[in-house]
């Protein structure tokens, strides 16, 4: 006497003495074996996805995204007033190329302001331009940055250092790197004109410092570059003579402003 069983796929062949193991229906009321995961898989990826499935997928993928950001990105913005808070965005191997471009062969301590995972800072030291130091707010990266400086068998060599770039005193800096906000560049520019030394250069990545002039600019678009001479005969970043990037050793082809 045979039990009754449930409605079948179309196509399906009544194979059931073939097969073993305990049945059940499934949501969209067909068989299913239990002990065939290869043939559940198979439909659960034919199924198509309903308005109520879509939302939740869109709804869980936002949370993660909030996750992300609560986690690795949010730590110590609490105490930075929000115009000069800036979110990290990581510079693209291009971006790097082109500031060390800008600073390759200059004397002096290189900083990098904002140094997120440190990749500009580790790829500063081995082109040798030392001491390497990056300021980063958000333990998290500092954290990722040491952990990129170990694994490259620098970590005795560069310096990560958990501090708000606002209060970093930068008068002993020579060479500096920033790849921050629109917002946040004439505060920026207030601050290293009162701090930079003679003969400091900047590099901004992304976006321009706003009033000041740039002595050489490398690259296109999102990867472009703008390098400031500091001098002592004027404010920090005004218009002077200064070299072209065809003249920095390792440049390529270039703007000059």
């Amino acid at each position: 006497m045979c039990s009754p069983r449930g409605p079948q796929r179309p196509g399906q062949a009544r194979s059931h003495h073939l097969r073993h193991g305990p049945t059940r229906l499934s949501d969209a009321g067909y068989r299913q074996d239990v002990d065939d995961p290869a043939e559940a898989l198979t439909e659960l990826r034919e199924r198509r996805l309903g308005a109520l499935e879509l939302l939740q997928v869109a709804a869980g993928s936002g949370l993660v995204a909030y996750a992300v950001w609560a986690l690795l990105l949010q730590p110590g913005f609490r105490r930075v007033p929000l115009r000069l808070q800036v979110p990290y965005v990581g510079a693209s191997a291009r971006q790097v190329e082109h500031v060390l471009s800008l600073l390759r062969g200059r004397p002096g301590k290189m900083v990098d302001l904002g140094s997120g995972d440190g990749r500009i800072v580790l790829a500063a030291h081995k082109c040798g331009l030392r001491p390497a130091v990056g300021y980063e707010l958000n333990p998290w990266l500092v954290g990722l940055a040491w952990l990129h400086a170990w694994r490259a068998g620098c970590a005795g060599n560069v310096s990560y250092r958990r501090e708000n770039l606002w209060k970093v005193s930068l008068r002993d800096c020579h060479n500096v790197s920033v790849f921050l906000a629109p917002s946040v560049l004439p505060l920026l520019e207030d601050k290293l004109q009162a701090e930079l030394p003679a003969g400091a250069r900047v590099v901004s990545g992304r976006f321009p410092l706003p009033t000041w002039q740039p002595v050489a600019v490398l690259g296109e678009g999102l990867d472009r570059v703008w390098a400031y001479d500091v001098h002592s005969g004027g404010p920090a970043g005004q218009a002077v003579p200064g070299p072209s990037s065809a003249s920095i050793p390792g440049a390529p082809s270039s703007q000059v402003g």
